[in-house]
């Protein structure tokens, strides 16, 4: 784990993410995209508060452009007309969009529709669902609530619907946020790297102690509502970690880069230099200073570390033998302990 003076300072450094209007995009750049054509598969129960995100997008891949404008400046919205309702019905035309002043969100929207008033049982009863963008409810007059999601971004919200058929806009301030990771400019193999996503900023002191979206891959693309959040970037499995903050705007989509500096070692217990590796070799790596790294048992270890200093210990037939070794950011290497 980093020290606390050493995360901020990596929290500093570690991070790209440029989230620009495309207004103000020079040609070619990166940017947050206008993102209307992103969401979850259908059917993610309303229980769940970690719904899985869409499958990840290409890069260069179309995300739609703004809805059209009419002469008055106005965005086209759903439900211009609404159908007639059956007897006894009122047509109630819901669509959500990117915020009060966002666009409309025309695909992943997830609807459940609740009457206000529980059941015997203190459940309040589903009246409606529904998986369409724009869907219209034939709802008896009366008071509901709707539970609206797209992807981890959540919103409840109760209607009273009266005699009157009508559409009702639902806000979901929400964005997308890609994440990669490189060391020495170099993408790391997406297998090789996992994301955290926490609530809050790290760098001011407010990040959450329990991550909101856990095992991010690189190049997936995870929906959140819009605020910062701290990403934890853990390429391997011993110390190579990175934090840094990144905020995610509404209808954009973010990508963000984080930069490791750390490289591959793969050890060796050899008899000779160049030797056949000697196998069920137990092995832990520490700092100079004596905390424990990893520790792994075979003839070939493969450990990611984070640049710097550090002490091989190779124990075998009641024998222990050591190396100290340097590790630099995006050279591989490999490490041989020699025996005596």
């Amino acid at each position: 784990m980093l020290r606390l003076d050493h995360a901020v300072r990596a929290a500093r450094r570690g991070l790209t993410a440029i989230a620009c209007l495309m207004a103000t995009l020079a040609p070619g750049a990166a940017a947050a995209q206008i993102m209307p054509f992103l969401g979850p598969p259908a059917g993610i129960p309303a229980e769940r508060f970690n719904p899985a995100p869409p499958p990840p997008v290409a890069p260069g891949g179309s995300f739609g452009l703004p809805p059209a404008r009419t002469t008055q400046g106005q965005r086209n919205e759903p439900h211009a007309t609404l159908p007639q309702p059956p007897a006894g019905k009122v047509a109630l035309g819901a669509f959500a969009r990117f915020g009060a002043d966002g666009p409309p969100i025309p695909r992943g929207v997830q609807w459940r529709v609740f009457a206000d008033t529980p059941e015997a049982s203190g459940a309040f009863p589903l009246v409606a669902e529904s998986s369409d963008p724009y869907p219209v409810f034939f709802l008896d007059p009366g008071g509901y609530i709707f539970h609206v999601s797209y992807g981890l971004a959540v919103s409840a919200q109760r209607v009273q619907v009266g005699s009157v058929s009508r559409r009702e806009a639902f806000n979901l301030p929400a964005g997308g946020l890609r994440l990669q990771a490189d060391v020495d400019d170099k993408p790391i193999p997406g297998q090789k790297v996992a994301f955290d996503i926490y609530e809050g900023s790290f760098l001011q002191g407010r990040a959450s102690s329990q991550p909101y979206y856990r095992g991010a891959n690189a190049g997936e693309v995870v929906l959140l509502p819009e605020g910062t959040y701290h990403v934890v970037s853990t390429y391997g499995d011993a110390n190579a970690v990175v934090r840094a903050d990144v905020t995610v705007q509404a209808g954009k989509l973010t990508d963000a880069t984080v930069h490791h500096r750390a490289a591959q070692v793969t050890l060796k217990l050899v008899s000779q230099k160049g030797g056949d590796a000697l196998p069920d070799t137990q092995w832990t790596v520490t700092t100079p200073g004596g905390d424990t790294i990893k520790e792994s048992i075979g003839a070939f270890p493969v450990f990611v570390l984070t640049e710097g200093d550090y002490v091989a210990f190779a124990r075998k037939d009641g024998r222990t033998i050591s190396r100290e070794f340097k590790v630099e950011a995006g050279k591989d290497q490999e490490v041989e302990v020699i025996t005596r």
